[in-house]
């Protein structure tokens, strides 16, 4: 491509406009880092109250550190809009739209969409980069047509990579930054430029020959947490069947200093990631090679029936304190798919809570990083965590332990404590249960 020279250019002295389709965690915390290392940013978004609110300086997308947000909007070079024509004036072009899986089955509607907006804008010399979850050819595949469908072609006229989001929602310990980044492009050009562009952004960048490969290194990161998860989990199934303490064993296991790696049991997989991205790999596989991925999708019927699994677990520990979980009070403690973030998509606790209700219990919540939660298209209870509130409960079920929440001071006060995360570890009293 002719202008190659002139972008990385203009990427070397942070000029280029950067304009980042889809503002969730993924695409704000894309362009928070960008804004921040100086380059001028637009986010577009289809909400036009996610857009008011961000416009406003209000952080109002879970899984997006206030400090980070704070920073990008300091910097004075972020802004936010619905109207995708500000794109024309973009340089760099990043989509980063939800990729939900609709019965195992990829679901490629907002990614086609966000194409659909680029391609009506695209000019020569620019580059767009897909950080959406998805399987391997997906960018070179649709992604590609879809761009290519108004005369212009990639890798001639414009440059095309793929660069997967590797964000740990609540995770103080690696920032974007000192996150690496995976890059493959349809052409070294491309991944030149990807990489050029990234390393303003963060440490390291990963560069692999092609898309696809860089799109299957996500989908193996995340099969890989996804099949391990499933082995614990149907470990601490077994534990029980056996007596035997399943957290005693992991933690007589993990000190081994070699060849183990320690994965914790759960009320199951949530987010926007583990249980979306081998969704994507399973699929792909069995459409291109024609035969099923046993081990991952062994794995998904073991995380998948762990909602349900923890849900007897609480009527079990019920029985055995005399109540009938039909009519028991069970106050759940975090609802958020994992601890310390407001994010719920796919959260294994809702589906326990399903099942809860469906057994007839009295089922309130208590999370402070989550408003509402609608079962059966009812809003549960949200009860504020008092000690009213834990006494009269027949049953505290300690989903995600939120580190807000006072262990000490909860095992004091409830009768019963189900602790599906093993939050208390060696200081579990008698009225605490494990999974």
């Amino acid at each position: 491509m002719r202008t190659t020279a002139q972008l990385r250019r203009k990427i070397l002295a942070r000029s280029t406009r950067v304009g980042i389709v889809g503002q969730g965690y993924v695409g704000l915390s894309l362009a928070c880092a960008a804004a921040e290392a100086g380059f001028p940013v637009v986010g577009i978004d289809i909400d036009e109250e996610r857009v008011e609110d961000l416009s406003d300086g209000r952080l109002t997308v879970p899984g997006v550190g206030e400090s980070e947000f704070r920073s990008g909007i300091a910097s004075g070079r972020m802004s936010f809009t619905t109207d995708p024509d500000v794109l024309s004036e973009c340089e760099v072009i990043a989509i980063c739209v939800a990729t939900p899986v609709r019965d195992r089955t990829p679901d490629l509607s907002h990614v086609e969409r966000a194409c659909r907006d680029v391609v009506d804008r695209l000019q020569p010399g620019r580059i767009v980069i897909l950080e959406s979850s998805t399987y391997p050819g997906c960018t070179e595949g649709p992604v590609r047509e879809i761009l290519e469908s108004v005369g212009l072609r990639a890798g001639r006229d414009f440059l095309l990579a793929y660069s997967p989001e590797r964000i740990d929602p609540g995770n103080e310990e690696f920032s974007f930054q000192s996150i690496p980044r995976v890059v493959g492009a349809l052409t070294p050009e491309g991944a030149g430029i990807a990489t050029l562009f990234y390393g303003q952004l963060v440490d390291k960048v990963v560069t692999v020959g092609s898309c696809r490969a860089a799109e299957l290194a996500k989908l193996l990161e995340n099969t890989f947490r996804h099949v391990n998860i499933s082995l614990v989990n149907e470990l601490a199934m077994i534990c029980n069947e056996m007596g035997i303490d399943t957290w005693e064993v992991l933690d007589a296991a993990s000190s081994k200093p070699f060849g183990f790696m320690t994965f914790h049991p759960g009320p199951g997989v949530g987010g926007n990631c583990i249980p979306v991205d081998p969704a994507y790999l399973a699929w792909q596989v069995r459409k291109d090679a024609g035969y099923r991925f046993r081990t991952l999708e062994q794995a998904q019927e073991i995380n998948d029936r762990m909602p349900a699994y923890t849900a007897s677990r609480i009527a079990d520990v019920l029985n055995d304190a005399g109540k009938a979980v039909k009519g028991s009070r069970v106050l759940v403690l975090g609802v958020a798919y994992k601890p310390d973030v407001g994010d719920s998509r796919e959260s294994p606790a809702i589906d326990v809570m399903r099942h809860l209700a469906r057994r007839g219990a009295d089922v309130s919540f208590c999370d402070p990083h989550v408003e509402s939660v609608v079962l059966n298209g009812r809003p549960v209870e949200r009860v504020d965590l008092s000690q009213r509130a834990v006494e009269r409960a027949d049953c505290v079920a300690m989903l995600t332990p939120h580190s807000v929440f006072d262990l000490d001071w909860l095992a004091d006060h409830a009768r019963l404590i189900f602790d599906a995360r093993n939050a208390y570890g060696a200081a579990r009293r008698d009225n605490v249960v494990t999974l």
